[in-house]
């Protein structure tokens, strides 16, 4: 029996964790080893207390430890607005900008017909509840610029009909983007998005 056996079962349920391949698990669960008392034992701690206590907000698919999360709590944050997002690192990412000031809405992924993802899998029709339950007159569509992405964009935009003013983010050239760099498709969005000068 390997004196190494539940060494390797972390190294490999550690590198199961996205941006992790075998080789940075071993340094990770290496350096945990030696930082065992500092680092090791609170990161058990807090994965076993937050595996226990989180969960999905009921009301728009965020992660947090209460059945509603902070920002749908918040009175300050009910201004008629919802970004709806593909999922919740979207939601964290829109939120580290500290730039928008209104509610979101995961969907849960994007249609895809070849992975046999449908209008019922998302949390759509949820979406629809929210416009008349929450007084809703912008809905933000913050859907990543690929096909699926887009064609989501589209399909909630038929759905939510008139009910609301329908947005999107601008797509284009980055800031500090430099053209030569730019693939095709990031240069078409940003021509025909363009705006007068």
């Amino acid at each position: 029996m390997s004196s190494t056996k539940d060494i390797d079962a972390l190294i490999e349920l550690m590198s199961k964790l996205p941006g992790l391949g075998p080789r940075s698990a071993r340094r990770a669960v290496l350096h945990l080893i030696r930082k065992r008392g500092q680092q090791m034992q609170p990161l058990a701690d807090m994965m076993t207390h937050v595996a226990m206590t989180a969960r999905e907000c009921l009301n728009c698919g965020n992660i947090g430890t209460a059945d509603i999360c902070d920002i749908c709590q918040s009175d300050n944050r009910a201004n008629g607005q919802i970004c709806v997002v593909e999922d919740v690192s979207d939601l964290w990412a829109m939120e580290r900008t500290g730039a928008f000031k209104g509610r979101y809405h995961v969907l849960g992924g994007t249609l895809s017909a070849l992975d046999g993802v449908g209008p019922e899998d998302l949390a759509i029709p949820r979406l629809r509840d929210r416009i008349t339950s929450e007084n809703v007159r912008e809905v933000i569509l913050a859907l990543n610029a690929t096909i699926d992405g887009q064609t989501t964009a589209h399909y909630i935009a038929d759905t939510l009909g008139d009910q609301v003013t329908l947005s999107s983010l601008a797509q284009g050239v980055p800031i500090g983007g430099e053209l030569d760099y730019l693939d095709d498709g990031t240069i078409s969005a940003a021509l025909n998005a363009r705006k007068t000068f």
